[in-house]
């Protein structure tokens, strides 16, 4: 099962609006498989598209047996992140269909694909908390963030240490939470903070503002979250050969459509 699948037990189509806003958080997030008429060549491929009655389908899978049972064969495809072909196809108009015939299908428009881009699009509030008084965040804020940011902070294993939900007052009498990163190198920090405002993007509109900030002492009762520690991995060191084709998200391939 794959991470989209957890999320999908549901179908896509039938989930509500905030179910349906974590899955497509998570498509983001995912690698993808695209489906094209050839091998690529280079930094260069062509989609392979279907015609509907409105525009243009292409395919793709979170797993490359998924892509290839669904043309009942092995076929020329291009990885890529989820977030990087949502915004290609959606400058095209293009649709895409996700994992068909698994339980985590769906079909995305163009309008669905640019939501999801300018979503991702999302710039952290640059928040001096400094000055701030912290206080136990609320009860409601708790509740509605609580398991958002694990999952967070669990993808981001051994870039931080952790993070603390509080809640602040400033001198001007404004009120809200702050989300607090915890142990992050300082080369580290616009990473994470442009992942957690993607992440409040998301969510249904919070009850008050949360930015993030980073390193501040704590108050009794903070919400305190901690990812486990990354999985050692014993694989072969291959920075030093090719990258395939598309896996670059800051290189994305030429696509022809």
């Amino acid at each position: 099962m794959t991470p989209l699948d957890a999320l999908c037990e549901t179908p896509f189509h039938e989930l509500p609006d905030t179910a349906r806003a974590r899955v497509l958080n998570r498509l983001a997030d995912t690698e993808l498989f695209v489906a094209l008429e050839s091998d690529p060549v280079g930094d260069r491929a062509k989609l392979r598209l279907f015609d509907l009655p409105d525009g243009k389908l292409a395919i793709a899978a979170d797993l490359e047996e998924r892509l290839a049972g669904f043309f009942d064969a092995p076929t020329g495809h291009i990885a890529m992140p989820g977030r990087v072909l949502a915004a290609m196809l959606a400058a095209e108009d293009v649709t895409l269909m996700v994992n068909p015939g698994a339980g985590s299908e769906m079909l995305l428009g163009p309008g669905t694909l640019g939501w999801l881009a300018d979503a991702l699009s999302a710039r952290p509030a640059e928040e001096q908390a400094g000055h701030a008084r912290l206080f136990p965040p609320s009860q409601e804020m708790v509740a509605r963030l609580a398991e958002p940011v694990a999952t967070r902070l669990q993808d981001m294993s051994g870039l931080l240490t952790g993070a603390a939900l509080v809640a602040a007052e400033w001198s001007d009498g404004s009120k809200g939470h702050l989300l607090v990163i915890e142990g992050a190198d300082d080369d580290r920090r616009p990473v994470i903070a442009k992942a957690m405002a993607e992440l409040f993007a998301f969510l249904p509109p919070l009850p008050q503002t949360c930015d993030v900030t980073f390193d501040l002492p704590l108050p009794a009762g903070a919400l305190v979250l901690r990812p486990e520690p990354p999985a050692a991995d014993n694989t072969p060191d291959s920075t030093g050969g090719p990258k395939a084709p598309g896996s670059d998200p800051d290189k994305p391939p030429i696509l022809r459509f």
